[in-house]
């Protein structure tokens, strides 16, 4: 277990691969999970990849910071960089966590070499459509909100042959502190990432689910479009969460795209 001190809070931050290792991959997890949720894509990339996980601010075993925006989160994810001794790194974001990305890529474009932007789009939602849900959650809990959510996260056949595992999901979700959730959908709500994303000059790959409830194919095919030099792909019968759904997948359209551009 790694702590990392960043503006007197702790992340829970893991390191793996050969510390030698030139290519640096760092992801950064979506609303509602831990780092937890890229393990079995993780373990289908090459050995020789430096990764870098960590759990975003009110997630897993990180502290949470009230009022942070987006670019407070990037904030976060540079320390995460730092304290990898990553110079340049390939990031992948997943919904929250792609914003996170974004934002990350517009202001330190240095520090980015290629950029994997997964279900995701430099604006989610309506500011009423997040405050409703913080309401929710904070009034009733995840519990609330729970199958709804599951719903959104995963493709009906998902749902039926895995049932079991998406239990395990569930509880990931609902165990999430209520306030480092609420506060991560205020980030959410008050971001607009549009003018960043047309700003950032590193290579993206953008990654939509045929099934995504929660941020539609069309959404995040208009992310590829809006970054200059952006590129979509989309993978049938998943949800928001291909990282889970289909890993074998979503590594097949990563590995090369960031080998392309130097990993």
């Amino acid at each position: 277990m790694q702590s990392l001190w960043v503006n007197g809070r702790v992340l829970n931050v893991r390191v793996e691969g050969r510390s030698d290792g030139e290519t640096v991959v760092a992801f950064s997890n979506s609303l509602g999970t831990d780092f937890r949720i890229w393990d079995e894509l993780v373990a289908l990339l090459p050995r020789n990849w430096k990764i870098v996980r960590y759990d975003t601010a009110g997630h897993g075993l990180s502290e949470t910071g009230r009022e942070m925006s987006i670019e407070d989160h990037a904030h976060d994810l540079l320390a995460v960089l730092d304290h990898a001794g990553a110079e340049k790194a390939y990031v992948v974001g997943l919904s929250v966590g792609g914003m996170i990305a974004q934002a990350l890529a517009a202001d330190h474009p240095d520090r980015v070499a290629a950029l994997c932007l997964s279900n995701t789009a430099p604006k989610i939602g309506t500011r009423d459509m997040w405050q409703a849900r913080i309401d929710a959650v904070l009034g009733d809990g995840l519990e609330s909100i729970g199958d709804s959510v599951m719903e959104r996260w995963f493709s009906l056949d998902f749902r039926s042959r895995r049932s079991e595992e998406v239990k395990l999901w569930r509880n990931m979700l609902t165990r999430t502190p209520a306030r480092g959730y609420a506060d991560a959908c205020a980030a959410i709500r008050d971001a607009d990432l549009t003018a960043k994303a047309r700003t950032i000059h590193a290579p993206a790959l953008c990654i939509g689910g045929s099934e995504d409830g929660s941020t539609p194919p069309d959404l995040v095919q208009a992310c590829a479009a809006t970054i200059p030099n952006g590129r979509y792909v989309e993978i049938e019968g998943v949800g928001h969460l291909p990282c889970v759904e289909a890993a074998e997948k979503v590594a097949g359209v990563i590995v090369p795209f960031f080998r392309e551009f130097g990993a």
